[in-house]
């Protein structure tokens, strides 16, 4: 079954693609995806808080990048419950006004309780994104915070959205989610306070030595969303003749096996009936067992 849905999916058979994401979540031992071809799509990431407008974003850009002629495909992480595990898959609400555009593909995936905002299989589905054609694969996360993170090992480009009065502002003032964009965009800048936080992001970005942009914008009416598009090739661009976009692929493949080992370490002691008073032991035992399934 599998073989017959990666054959139609390279086709260009959108259901194929559907069945085959759903697949690799299902089954993450089943390495087939290191195989497809890959027809260089880029890797957009955007992340910030809950409520500073991300999907609105996601939704003006990938209309310029239609506007293009560009195909899109949307990854949309949804927060897992820690009852149940299960998510509110929201993508048909989010994008209402791509539904009939054929050339733009939006899947929602669960965060399944990953507290760095991606689960595993986010590696793959982006291979099989990616091996489908699409020019551009925009990944918009849960928006879980400051430890939301993770976003910048999948993708080749962070676009980090504030917002005023909705904490952004003591954001600033912290390490880890601050660090990793690439382009910072104010979004709701038709609101009190968004000049303000504007300041404050330029005071604090004046003391790294890499210059990186920022955008205001107003994602409900369009206003400022041509500017973050256009920024977005620019960037993409640069990165390419520079070498980090290389370097970035690299940094995805690097995270992608760490994610499967330490998946298949936690695994092997969850599955065995240690005596954990002896820690030394235990890491013989699982390493040893480990290698044998991978010489299987």
């Amino acid at each position: 079954m599998k073989d017959n849905l990666v054959k139609k999916m390279l086709n260009g058979d959108i259901k194929a693609l559907a069945k085959l994401i759903t697949y690799v979540e299902e089954n993450p031992d089943d390495r087939f995806c290191d195989n497809l071809p890959s027809k260089n799509a880029k890797i957009i990431g955007f992340t910030g808080s809950p409520g500073a407008g991300k999907s609105t974003i996601v939704s003006g850009i990938t209309s310029n990048l239609r506007n293009k002629g560009k195909k899109i495909g949307v990854i949309a992480v949804d927060p897992s419950s820690p009852f149940t595990g299960g998510a509110f898959l929201g993508d048909r609400i989010r994008m209402k006004r791509h539904f009939l555009d054929s050339d733009v593909f939006i899947r929602s995936m669960a965060s399944r309780g990953n507290i760095g905002g991606l689960n595993e299989s986010i590696f793959d589905v982006i291979k099989i994104m990616d091996s489908f054609g699409f020019d551009y694969i925009l990944i918009e996360t849960v928006g879980a915070g400051q430890s939301e993170i993770e976003i910048v090992y999948a993708a080749d480009i962070v676009v980090l959205v504030l917002s005023p009065g909705s904490g952004d502002e003591i954001q600033l003032m912290k390490a880890g989610i601050m660090e990793i964009a690439d382009i910072y965009v104010i979004n709701k800048a038709d609101q009190d306070g968004a000049n303000v936080l504007k300041t404050q992001l330029e005071a604090l970005l004046s003391f790294s030595n890499s210059q990186k942009p920022i955008y205001t914008t107003v994602a409900t009416t369009g206003i400022g969303i041509e500017d973050v598009t256009s920024s977005i090739i620019e960037l993409l661009k640069n990165f390419e003749k520079s070498g980090e976009l290389q370097k970035r692929t690299l940094r995805r493949n690097k995270k992608h096996v760490e994610t499967i080992i330490l998946r298949k370490v936690r695994e092997t002691i969850e599955s065995q009936k240690y005596d954990f008073t002896n820690t030394s032991s235990i890491i013989k035992n699982v390493i040893e067992k480990l290698c044998k399934e991978f010489e299987s």
